[in-house]
């Protein structure tokens, strides 16, 4: 296995002889084994123990007989308790749940403070068997059918390729002595009554089980890969991006492929959502239809699907800007205002205005029904819904509209258009300069 691992480190993780590593060890077999091949092959390591504090003194022998490893090997020993169940409890999660993601907060901790470059883990083929399964039990799409991934951002697994019978055969040819978990015989635990009842089983019916799960886990990743570059050219087709923030998304160009619930799915699942048929149905919706996950929301426009974040809901905040205030930070971005003695060329984002003719506190807030304004350069005032509709608007962007008032009265749309009520004219003597930049 020594040899098999060497050049699986030198053909496919050969950035990993040149890192500071940390190894994530329990004391169980498979992270002693880990920790004996990186020892072996040279590698620059320290190792990680979690401590969660759930079977009593055995968890605490099992922190002693990690910590005796990483004297033997002499290497930086870093550690930490945790109260588990109280997390878990407090939570409301699982005790699995719990320890995960307790363990992997903290190995972000020490890669930051001890200057780690990658963590390795001890994940091997009948890890990804179990978590395959593990997911086509609780229903899963194609990216749940691909395995553990052995490169996950800072986390690396060069096990993966190896079996638990190939790690078990490497210390007991080595004589490497490892700490055996209790709570694996515990079958109370799904991937537990996996590992113990299940999968023996399916290895009994057919030897070649493993090897076999391995070519059809290849055969996945492949296709997976193919869709995801067929959707990468879909996306390249109808996504249109109309600001950092939004996307558009044409439904009479989705509706050029075949299955749009298909493509809605591979689309939009990056972005949290999960009802597909309501999303399908959104297609032929009436305008203003919206759905939401936990950190986007989707609304029907007319023609288009808009995509946004969830923005936190400010639509009531108002910001009084007394006459002393030159510079204001707003939500939409900063206003200022200066006095200047001429005009000079304006845009969507710089107006000019008659300093006398505003009252004082200034008013941004948000546009509200019934809203009006007299529009710079035309006769006669307008509803600003009108006004939207006939800027094509679309219903995202006049959420985001602000407007800057004196009094009651609109001084500017922002980044839109200016009223006339509140011009340069030649009798104008003091001129402000107002900037959202």
């Amino acid at each position: 296995m020594l040899t098999l691992f060497r050049n699986h480190i030198d053909t496919n993780l050969a950035f990993l002889k040149e890192s500071k590593l940390l190894i994530a060890c329990s004391g169980g077999l498979d992270s002693i084994v880990l920790t004996h091949l990186c020892h072996t092959v040279g590698f620059t390591f320290g190792i990680a123990h979690c401590n969660f504090k759930l079977r009593e003194d055995e968890s605490d022998k099992d922190e002693e007989f990690v910590a005796a490893i990483a004297d033997k090997f002499k290497c930086q020993f870093n550690k930490q308790h945790f109260n588990t169940s109280l997390y878990a409890n407090k939570k409301r999660i699982s005790i699995q749940m719990a320890a995960r993601e307790l363990r992997y907060n903290w190995f972000k901790e020490v890669l930051i403070s001890e200057a780690y470059d990658y963590v390795l883990t001890a994940h091997h083929s009948d890890d990804n068997l179990e978590t395959f399964l593990i997911n086509i039990s609780r229903g899963t799409g194609i990216d749940g059918l691909t395995g553990i991934p052995e490169i996950n951002t800072v986390y690396v697994r060069p096990l993966l390729p190896f079996s638990r019978n190939q790690i078990l055969d490497y210390a007991q040819e080595h004589g490497i002595t490892w700490r055996e978990d209790s709570s694996n015989s515990d079958t109370k635990y799904l991937r537990n009554k996996l590992r113990n009842d299940v999968i023996p089983l399916l290895k009994l019916i057919t030897p070649e089980f493993l090897q076999n799960f391995e070519t059809t886990l290849d055969h996945i990743k492949q296709t997976n890969r193919f869709v995801k570059n067929q959707i990468d050219r879909v996306r390249q087709d109808i996504f249109d991006y109309i600001d950092q923030e939004t996307i558009r998304i044409p439904i009479d160009k989705l509706k050029q492929y075949n299955d749009p619930k298909t493509y809605l799915y591979f689309l939009l699942k990056e972005y949290g959502f999960t009802a597909w048929n309501d999303i399908l149905n959104m297609l032929t919706a009436q305008s203003g239809k919206q759905i939401f996950s936990s950190t986007h929301r989707l609304i029907k426009d007319r023609t288009d699907l808009l995509l946004s974040p969830i923005q936190e809901n400010i639509s009531d905040r108002n910001y009084k800007i007394p006459e002393e205030e030159d510079v204001v930070i707003l939500p939409s971005g900063m206003l200022k205002i200066k006095e200047v003695d001429q005009l000079a060329a304006t845009d969507l984002n710089t107006i000019y205005v008659d300093k006398e003719k505003l009252k004082y506190p200034l008013i941004v807030r948000k546009w509200e029904e019934g809203d009006y304004f007299y529009p710079f350069g035309m006769q006669g005032k307008k509803k600003l819904s009108k006004y939207f509709k006939d800027e094509k608007l679309s219903l995202l962007a006049k959420e985001r509209v602000w407007l800057l008032c004196s009094d009651k009265d609109i001084i500017w749309i922002l980044n839109y258009r200016a009223d006339n009520r509140f011009r340069i004219t030649p009798q104008t003597k003091q001129l402000l300069k107002v900037t959202i930049t």
